[in-house]
């Protein structure tokens, strides 16, 4: 008998040893981890090989402009509505303070970052500038979410505040300070060219590299620009970035000339060697006047910023950024200084219906086989040009087709697998998909969307192999 009870009682032990064990276990397994680059070089992915969409939103002055308790607020807001990724400045200018009072720098030198002892914001005297961008990334990290950090803002160095020594102190500091963190990503640049202070950005680059090698490195350019133009070869340059900018089609006298034909961006990327991701940084925010400075202008509603993402995601972007006239300023009330005509404060634009809206193309974009997708205008028999631009994009079993005016489609089919094809419309707006029926997967098929021809009435007909 005692030799049964002995072997219940081990048995026991075992079981409590196990069930004690697990909690462990899963304390040791990262959410976040450093993102990495996919074996086909175009995508993202996470440390265990799942697929990464980057969905940003421009937060540009969330460390200098809330208090902890607000930046939690955006944070949730954000995390709540699927944005991943956070743009944010770490300094937008060599004078920054923030929300507390503290000051960024001293001598308003980026190789001398003012750091006190302690990091308790009960004791001023004990927290810091820094301490409340740790706060924020650390709440970031809890929320699974990356921050993807401008070291200064492009201004500071063409006005001569940054030279390449200060910029590798301060890039070497920086790296030291953060390379632990799992969510970070760097974002050298900040709304310049790069052959503005172009050796100031290549030491920052490299620097940030070189003593951070875990965390990618982009830099983020000035508008109707693309990172490619002076760094795509570089070494420290793991994914290009562009700024589609805020101007219309007859705004744009820039030497590209592309107009609000972000998916340009994407194609030259696309086809250069290495291959690397490339995304749509900036496009036109939510609620800024057309144009940007002329505040007359009639502002960018959330049907543009949908036709920008899902026209650049279909051309072969790895993501897409979201941007807010009020909430990438953080507007809020006693600001004695506003730009580009904003009338709203942050906390009640971050629930603007783009920024929700967002969730439905990278929800769509994860549906299906993601590392597979290519873009392929072979499908669109007749393409368009403007707003009746109609973008494709597929993997093997499924295609996307995306129009922003609701226009008819004539498809070549056979593009993908199968002898039919099921057909469905997807909604950018609501994220609603509606079956049409199933059709054989040959020749030339027209579909005709839901709802008359015009700009905003915009879907996704999605083709999917019939098995």
């Amino acid at each position: 008998m005692y030799k049964y009870l002995s072997v219940i009682h081990l048995l026991i032990l075992l079981w409590v040893a196990a069930c004690t064990s697990q909690p462990e276990e899963e304390e040791k397994k990262d959410p976040m981890g450093p993102l990495r680059i996919s074996d086909n070089g175009k995508f993202f992915t996470k440390a265990d090989g799942e697929p990464f969409f980057w969905l940003g939103d421009t937060g540009w002055l969330l460390f200098s402009k809330l208090t902890r308790e607000e930046a939690e607020k955006y944070l949730e807001n954000r995390r709540q509505k699927g944005f991943n990724v956070i743009q944010v400045m770490v300094l937008h200018n060599v004078s920054a303070v923030n929300v507390y009072g503290d000051s960024a720098l001293i001598n308003q030198n980026v190789a001398t970052p003012k750091v006190t002892e302690g990091n308790t914001l009960a004791d001023s005297a004990q927290y810091d500038f820094w301490d409340h961008v740790d706060y924020v990334i650390d709440k970031a990290a809890e929320k699974e979410m990356y921050m993807a950090l401008v070291p200064v803002w492009g201004s500071n160095v063409k006005n001569g505040f940054v030279n390449q020594q200060q910029a590798a102190t301060y890039g070497t500091w920086l790296a030291e300070r953060y390379r632990e963190r799992p969510n970070i990503i760097w974002l050298n640049g900040g709304d310049i060219r790069g052959d503005d202070s172009l050796q100031v950005w290549q030491t920052l680059g490299s620097t940030l590299q070189a003593n951070d090698p875990n965390h990618l490195v982009t830099f983020h350019p000035r508008g109707r620009t693309q990172s490619s133009m002076w760094f795509h070869e570089a070494p420290w340059l793991d994914f290009n970035m562009f700024q589609s900018g805020h101007r219309r089609y007859d705004q744009d006298s820039t030497e590209l000339n592309f107009g609000e034909d972000n998916w340009r961006y994407v194609q030259v990327d696309y086809q250069k060697e290495p291959v690397k991701p490339t995304l749509d940084g900036e496009p036109s925010y939510e609620g800024i006047p057309q144009g940007l400075h002329d505040t007359t202008q009639p502002r960018w509603q959330a049907k543009d910023i949908r036709r920008y993402g899902y026209w650049s995601v279909f051309a072969g972007a790895c993501g897409f950024t979201y941007g807010d006239n009020a909430v990438m300023q953080m507007y809020r009330p006693g600001d004695e200084e506003r730009s580009y005509g904003v009338s709203e404060f942050w906390y009640d634009a971050i629930h603007h219906p783009g920024a929700g809206q967002m969730l439905y193309l990278k929800s769509l974009i994860l549906s299906r086989p993601y590392f597979e997708r290519v873009p392929d205008p072979t499908i669109i028999a007749e393409q368009g040009d403007q707003y009746d631009y109609l973008t494709a994009t597929r993997g093997k079993d499924y295609a996307f087709v995306y129009t922003y005016t609701g226009r008819d489609m004539k498809i070549n089919m056979g593009k993908i697998a199968g002898e039919k094809v099921k057909a469905s419309w997807y909604s950018p707006r609501d994220g609603k998909e509606t079956e049409i029926g199933v059709f054989p997967n040959q020749g030339v098929h027209e579909f005709d969307p839901p709802g008359t021809k015009e700009e905003g009435n915009d879907w996704v007909l999605i083709l999917d192999a019939e098995k």
